[in-house]
């Protein structure tokens, strides 16, 4: 952005955000996609001439905006899901990565004569990587099966890895002379360093947070722990996202056992907003960059109809590419030794895993990273843009494709029984504590109290068949909710008053806001469904 006075910054920034809030929260009401919005919005405003070029800074996007993505999304995932599907994951974060650089490398090498191999292999690397953000929001809405989501989940998080250490492969062999062996020395560097530093800082960083008491220490810690992640891995030249990611994955992993329930929650409240936040501001970015983008491709003299097509082949040699890669491995594992055809899936699953691959975040921010001496710079970053906005139009045929498909939905009965067991053990443990530690001092009132809701919850849940284990949970929900939203307006009747002082009233609403929370989550129920 052009210089200019610090409260002219500031106006644009809070404009920047109240646009980005405005435009995403307008696309999920009517049902739009977000991003693709977003980028649209951003490219028509980018060619105001009141508003300011935009002109990105790769080192701040690297550093200080793609970490935080990363981790957001990694301490969401499960670590338990994405260990069960590693090979799978590791065929597309790895494989397909590969693939795509090579397969989109040679072709936009062969249609731009002038472009050397090595730039055209980075640019390949650019465009290689599913964005996660992207995938996340897609694949929540679908109800899509759960091995599908893993599996698409943690690809767009371990693929960054894979296709930034190919993109410095290629810068390197743009500005020097490439030694392959440096290649795969460096490869393995990366790969090394980022899962070491990752595990060290997730180890130390959850024996910190077991001993922290207060949920705005821990807060603090987390929101730092991406930093904390990312800059040691890079400087010791390992993969800064695979560390974020390593990390991400082992503490929320970890969360339960060294968090308290409140540090969790404001946790979780946090990088929601982050993410929302960072995630639609980079969509938001990419469109009022367009203008400058564009002017440089226009100084380079190509015409439009060569753009157009170069455009187009790069795009549709990206889609082949992933097709073709899925195709092959579907039948790999259909025809393979037996451990192969245990763990493969449907070739309907193949197809719309084929069609899930949205480009987004790190295409961006790799593209910008291309040294000034790269041949057809600023074209190859007009052609990473269109492969993002190709590829999010792309993902709007994502749910028709679905429903054609029929794929499985997740099996909502069973998760619901599961649910039930696990709760009715976790109240017949509560149960057993309540018993050992109760002392002849304590008020009998209390103990009583304590003993009936947990024997009634755990022998409503264990009985469903008959009915009570629909209908007495939800009515004590619905009895007990009725009373916070009595006792929430008797605090702000109080409040209205003057009676209390407000940190007594902020303290007790806190409390009710707690239990209604940890109420809406204690009977498992459908995406959607509301319980009133």
């Amino acid at each position: 952005m052009n210089t200019m006075d610090p409260v002219t910054t500031i106006v644009w920034i809070v404009s920047f955000v109240v646009l980005t809030v405005t435009v995403t929260g307008l696309s999920r009401r009517v049902g739009w996609s977000a991003p693709v919005v977003l980028v649209l919005v951003g490219a028509v405003i980018s060619f105001i001439p009141a508003v300011p070029q935009i002109s990105i800074q790769p080192e701040l996007v690297l550093y200080g905006i793609l970490p935080p993505l990363l981790f957001a999304a990694a301490i969401r995932t499960s670590f338990v899901d994405v260990h069960a599907r590693r090979d799978s994951i590791l065929l597309l974060s790895v494989g397909l990565v590969a693939f795509t650089v090579i397969v989109v490398g040679f072709t936009t090498w062969l249609i731009v004569p002038t472009l050397t191999l090595a730039a055209a292999f980075a640019f390949g690397a650019i465009v290689a990587p599913t964005d996660a953000v992207a995938v996340t929001a897609t694949s929540g809405r679908l109800g899509l099966p759960r091995r599908m989501v893993t599996v698409l989940e943690g690809e767009s998080l371990l693929n960054d890895a894979t296709a930034l250490v190919a993109l410095n492969a290629s810068i390197a062999a743009i500005v020097s002379v490439l030694n392959p062996w440096m290649v795969v020395g460096d490869f393995a560097l990366a790969i090394v360093g980022g899962v070491a530093v990752g595990l060290a800082v997730g180890f130390v960083l959850a024996i910190i947070r077991k001993r922290l008491r207060a949920p705005v220490l821990d807060t603090t810690l987390s929101l730092v722990t991406p930093y904390l992640a990312f800059i040691p891995a890079q400087f010791i030249h390992g993969s800064g996202v695979l560390a974020v990611v390593i990390a991400g994955l082992y503490l929320g992993y970890r969360a339960p056992a060294v968090q308290s329930a409140e540090a969790r929650i404001a946790e979780s409240i946090n990088w929601r907003t982050i993410q929302f936040l960072l995630e639609n501001a980079v969509f938001l970015f990419m469109g009022l960059a367009l203008s400058r983008i564009l002017s440089g491709v226009l100084a380079t003299g190509l015409s439009v109809g060569y753009v157009v097509l170069v455009s187009v082949v790069v795009l549709l040699t990206l889609v082949l590419a992933r097709v073709i890669w899925m195709v092959t491995v579907t039948t790999i594992y259909h025809r393979g030794p037996q451990r192969l055809r245990e763990r493969s899936w449907t070739w309907r699953t193949s197809i719309a895993v084929s069609v899930a691959g949205m480009r987004g975040v790190v295409t961006l921010v790799a593209a910008f990273l291309l040294p000034p001496e790269t041949p057809h710079r600023a074209f190859l970053q007009f052609l990473a843009f269109v492969v993002v906005v190709g590829t999010l139009l792309e993902g709007l045929a994502l749910p028709w494709i679905i429903r054609r498909l029929r794929l499985p939905s997740p099996n909502f009965a069973q998760e619901t029984s599961e649910m039930r067991r696990l709760q009715v053990e976790a109240q017949t443990a509560g149960i057993a504590r309540l018993e050992e530690e109760v002392t002849e001092d304590e008020d009998e009132r209390v103990v009583n109290r304590l003993r009936e809701n947990a024997i009634f919850l755990s022998e409503a849940l264990e009985n469903p068949e008959t009915g009570e284990g629909d209908d007495a949970p939800r009515a004590y929900l619905r009895l007990r909710k009725g009373m916070i939203r009595a006792e929430r307006e008797a605090v702000l009747a109080a409040r209205a008053e003057g009676r209390y002082e407000e940190p007594a009233v902020r303290a007790v609403l806190a409390l009710l806001d707690a239990e209604e929370a940890a109420l809406r989550s204690s009977v498992p129920r459908r995406p959607g469904s509301q319980l009133t």
